[in-house]
Formats: C-alpha cells, sequence, structure tokens
C-alpha cells in the first residue's frame, strides 16, 4: 500500500516529524519535494494539506500514454509537478479541463473526485484516484471579499467550515474569543449567525454596527462560558487567539463542557518552534480532528464539530 501526504509550503519538517512520530520512519522515502510517499496504510496527518490514498506507481510509455492512463481512470486530476515540469505540463494538456473557479461565499466544495498525480521520473507517475482535498493540492479558490472584512483573517475561517463541511446559519449564536479587529465576527454575521465578540480591543466600526452582533471587552481566558448562556445557548465557539498552545487545551475544556455542547473551531498557533506534544494532547480530546490549512502560517486548526442534523 502506498500512501502519500503532501506538506503545506514551509513546513515539510513538520510534517515529517509528525509521521515519524506515527511509526512511519522506516516506510518513508526520500522527500519528492514537498510530496512524502510513505509504504503503509494512511494515518492523520495535521501537517499534510493534502494525502493522497491507495496510490499507485504507473510504467508510462510517453506523454500520450501517461494521459490516456489517467483518463482511463477518471475524469478529473491535478498534477503535482515537483520533477519534470515540462513533462507533466504536456500530460496536463491533454487531461480534460478541471475548473477552477473560485468560491463565493456560502458556496460547498466541489463534490466530484479529484484526483493527484505526480511524475516520479520520465517514465513512470505516481497517481492517486481519491484524495483529502477537493481541491488542486489542497488550495482553495476563494472569491475574496473586499467591502467588509477588516483583515483577510477570515479566509482562514472560511477555508475551515469548507474542511469540516458544517457552518453557521441563522438561528446559531456563536462566541468570537479574542475577536478584534473581526474578521471572523465578520465572516459569521455574514453567514446569517449572530455573535458575541469577545476582546478587550474593539472591533473595527463597521463589523460592530453589523446586525446580531454584539461585543465585551474583556479577556477570552478570563470569560465563564455560563455567564453567555441568559440569552440563549451557544451553538458555535472560535477562536484565533495569539496564545501558547499548552494554554487552549483547558479552554477548549471549558467550552466543551457547556450543555448541550457548542462546536468549537480554534486556531492553534506556535509561539516558537512547533509543539509536537501539544499537538498530540489536542488531536487526544474526544471528537477532534487537527489539520493545516492553506491560508494557516505556523498554526493548525483545531476542529471539534458535531455533523449537521
Amino acid at each position: 500500500m502506498i500512501t502519500a501526504y503532501l506538506a503545506a509550503d514551509g513546513f515539510e519538517a513538520e510534517l515529517a516529524e509528525e509521521l515519524r512520530r506515527a511509526g512511519l520512519g522506516l516506510v518513508m522515502r526520500p522527500p519528492h519535494g514537498q510530496l512524502v510517499i510513505t509504504e503503509a496504510a494512511p494515518v492523520d496527518a495535521a501537517w499534510a494539506i493534502n494525502t493522497w490514498f491507495d496510490a499507485e506507481e504507473l510504467p508510462v510509455a510517453s506523454i500520450g500514454d501517461a494521459a490516456r492512463q489517467l483518463r482511463d481512470r477518471q475524469r478529473n486530476w491535478c498534477g503535482y509537478a515537483a520533477l519534470h515540469r515540462g513533462r507533466a505540463e504536456l500530460v496536463t494538456a491533454k487531461l480534460p479541463h478541471v475548473s477552477g473557479r473560485a468560491l463565493a461565499l456560502g458556496e460547498d466544495p466541489p463534490r466530484a473526485p479529484l484526483g493527484s498525480w505526480t511524475m516520479l521520473a520520465a517514465d513512470r507517475i505516481l497517481v492517486a484516484g481519491r484524495c483529502s482535498s477537493p481541491f488542486p493540492n489542497g488550495r482553495p479558490a476563494l472569491q475574496e471579499r473586499r467591502d467588509g472584512p477588516p483583515s483577510r483573517a477570515y479566509l482562514k475561517l472560511w477555508e475551515a467550515l469548507l474542511r469540516i463541511g458544517h457552518r453557521p446559519g441563522p438561528g446559531d449564536r456563536c462566541v468570537d474569543l479574542g475577536a478584534s479587529p473581526g474578521g471572523w465576527t465578520w465572516l459569521l454575521s455574514e453567514l446569517g449567525a449572530s455573535v458575541l465578540a469577545v476582546d478587550k480591543a474593539p472591533l473595527d466600526a463597521g463589523v460592530a454596527a453589523r446586525r446580531g452582533v454584539a461585543w465585551r471587552g474583556e479577556s477570552a481566558f478570563g470569560l465563564q462560558p455560563a455567564e453567555v448562556q441568559d440569552d440563549g445557548p451557544v451553538t458555535w465557539v472560535f477562536s484565533d487567539i495569539a496564545c501558547y498552545p499548552d494554554r487552549l487545551l483547558p479552554l477548549v475544556e471549558r467550552w466543551r463542557a457547556l450543555e448541550p455542547s457548542p462546536n468549537l473551531v480554534f486556531t492553534v498557533k506556535f509561539q516558537g518552534p512547533t509543539d509536537h506534544d501539544v499537538t498530540d494532547r489536542l488531536r487526544a480530546v474526544a471528537g477532534a480532528s487537527l489539520f493545516h490549512l492553506f491560508h494557516n502560517k505556523h498554526e493548525l486548526t483545531l476542529a471539534i464539530v458535531d455533523p449537521p442534523a
């Protein structure tokens, strides 16, 4: 069995260490650009922006033969060109076009399977018809909004909601911890949810004036969840706080203890070297998933989300 993991830009070392900690050190091939190829069943790899499942090595006699073998398997493919870029481009030109249209806010990700492939040598390719991301090499195209959000931070939350396949909307009550200047609050409001933004710093004036947005000027770590339940149950809690990762676990546990338990989406920001021990502890939280987004920097996203009814 072959599984391949595409590292997020600049985080190849984090992915390699994560896979070694998962016991794959002896079955990892030498890096193929940002792609780590293993001779093993897949493991949960947070630092992989895209995981290739059930990959196959195929001999190819020519550029046309490579394209034919890919077309015979399925329609939609995305190439990753670590080597032989010119040949890879010629193969891609012979494959059906895959739309790169940017998604509008509220749109769902593509449903059609998108396979991945790469040229290991001039006469050999690695292909995987099933991957973890529906986007080319894990990079979603989003229609950016210039007319409301006070920063581009909202793109990270938008991508996270696409990744988990669930998002708040009308009737949802959200808490946004560490909200200022309000990029995440703006996005949640734009989706139709009501939002309590918590931060010592005020929100951007345009965000603060939006319908359904309220602000509490206090520390996200000092706020007790029970204090915000008077106006109804909280269904989602979000956090993009810049803090050491080991401070997040008590915060996660505090909000998850609410009844009924809300959905949580938290950014895990590393303030220095990547702390893999903390990552493992967060991953062990019941129901948690941990992943790196295209719009993440030196950070991961933690989601604890119940599937939609």
